[in-house]
């Protein structure tokens, strides 16, 4: 692995760690897969608040809408073994469509351009309210017609999904063909899990109700198994993502059929650039090509990316309804960024390093490259508009680049303890320190001296 990649990966869990903490959610899983091997995974928080379990890397979570991913593989591997074509009506497999459901190809099916409706008249199985639908459910909803003209344009459908699920027939098929042969041992395409496997619970917003509850979590999806029901730690799912890379050295699938699932297939109509393949998401971040999927199930919001220029895939995985996943494989990927076009930190300003805190909150010292870039963990991209210091002595250095606001030019310099343990830093005019001194700062300066009245 080159050098810049494991500081990279080195400090994204770092910051991932630091946001969980700050904006407190119950639990967060990361998983970084290099060249196929598990190179670092992170759990921190809760698996479950009413108990106080402790997450762990073995506790697996729903991923939600991840499980397209997988039962569009299923579909490759089919048409690898000449069993159907991607251009075979949707009828040819599944009967008692609709007619003009019926019409829609498998391919227009797994890039969400058939039309379909989204979530049926009823989408309460999203929301808690209902159990997911069965087949015969799921069959009844799709006797009416498409609610657009297929091949117009992207329309994402859950029922799609299922439906495609029908053409397989069966999740037993799925764990055969695609999820032992990938190696995923801790995956399973519904509940409920094997008996004593770990299971991260799902957790609520803490408004309107006031606190956050605990969701189970552990209701099968039936037929919408393949839209929404898969189970997984962060390290299978970013498993699975690095062999849908096209350079991927090892796959359950061929070359030829990886290439088709990731090309852009359809511009999701929305602010922002992004694309759809065959069960797959794809798209372009300052240069990268990458491609994977997000997934939102009651209680549960993760993402996963693979970048084949790095042969890396990242999986987050949050156990709240309001996860912040998918902003912070958005960070991830500006961290990567900065540190492969920066390269890995030089001798010189390696051990230039730590997170300091003033009564603003906190900053931290990354050195890359020849510089230490001053960032803000608080932000979504900690990189943005970090100054950056020139090491020009072993505890000193300036500011060679500082936004406009903030203090360019200005002198840097480390203060270093009795037993010669850098003790705090000076950036500035600004005086950053360890935490716990800050803590006791704080409480020495504005704790309250009474107690204050408890709100009516």
């Amino acid at each position: 692995m080159d050098k810049w990649l494991r500081s990279a990966i080195d400090y994204i869990g770092s910051w991932i760690e630091f946001q969980h903490t700050t904006i407190h959610q119950p639990g967060v899983m990361v998983a970084f897969v290099h060249r196929g091997e598990v190179v670092a995974e992170h759990a921190f928080g809760l698996a479950n608040l009413d108990t106080g379990e402790k997450l762990t890397p073995r506790h697996r979570f729903r991923i939600a809408s991840h499980s397209k991913s997988f039962t569009s593989a299923g579909i490759m591997k089919l048409r690898e073994q000449r069993k159907l074509r991607l251009d075979d009506s949707i009828g040819q497999h599944v009967a008692g469509l609709h007619p003009r459901v019926a019409e829609t190809t498998i391919a227009q099916v797994l890039s969400h351009s058939a039309g379909l409706t989204r979530d049926g008249a009823d989408s309460g199985q999203f929301i808690d309210s209902r159990p997911y639908l069965d087949a015969s459910e799921l069959l009844a909803e799709l006797k009416r017609p498409t609610a657009i003209e297929p091949g117009t344009r992207f329309k994402y459908s859950n029922h799609g999904f299922g439906l495609i699920g029908l053409v397989i027939e069966a999740v037993v098929w799925i764990k055969r063909e695609i999820i032992e042969p990938a190696g995923l041992r801790e995956t399973e395409p519904d509940a409920p899990l094997p008996k004593g496997a770990s299971f991260a619970r799902g957790h609520t917003r803490k408004l309107p109700y006031g606190e956050r509850c605990v969701i189970p979590g552990d209701n099968p999806a039936h037929a919408m198994a393949s839209a929404a029901g898969f189970i997984a730690t962060a390290a299978d799912t970013a498993r699975f993502y690095a062999q849908l890379a096209p350079n991927a050295k090892k796959s359950v699938l061929s070359v030829a059929s990886r290439r088709e699932m990731t090309r852009n297939h359809w511009r999701v109509p929305q602010s922002f650039e992004a694309y759809y393949g065959l069960g797959v998401n794809a798209g372009k971040t300052d240069g990268w090509d990458w491609l994977g999927h997000g997934g939102g199930f009651q209680g549960y919001i993760s993402r996963t990316c693979s970048i084949p220029a790095c042969e890396l895939a990242i999986s987050i995985l949050s156990n709240s309804i309001d996860g912040a996943a998918p902003f912070w494989m958005d960070g991830a990927m500006q961290i990567l960024r900065v540190f492969q076009s920066r390269g890995a930190p030089d001798r010189r300003v390696r051990d230039w390093t730590g997170r300091w805190w003033t009564i603003w909150g906190a900053n931290d010292l990354v050195p890359v490259g020849n510089r230490v870039l001053v960032a803000n963990p608080q932000f979504n991209n900690p990189f943005m508009d970090a100054a950056e210091i020139e090491v020009t002595g072993r505890d000193t250095g300036k500011l060679a680049w500082a936004a406009g606001y903030s203090s360019h030019g200005e002198p840097v310099r480390r203060v270093r303890d009795k037993r010669g343990k850098v003790s705090d830093v000076w950036i500035a005019g600004a005086n950053i320190k360890p935490a716990a001194v800050v803590a006791r700062e704080i409480g020495r300066r504005y704790k309250p001296r009474t107690r204050r009245p408890t709100p009516e």
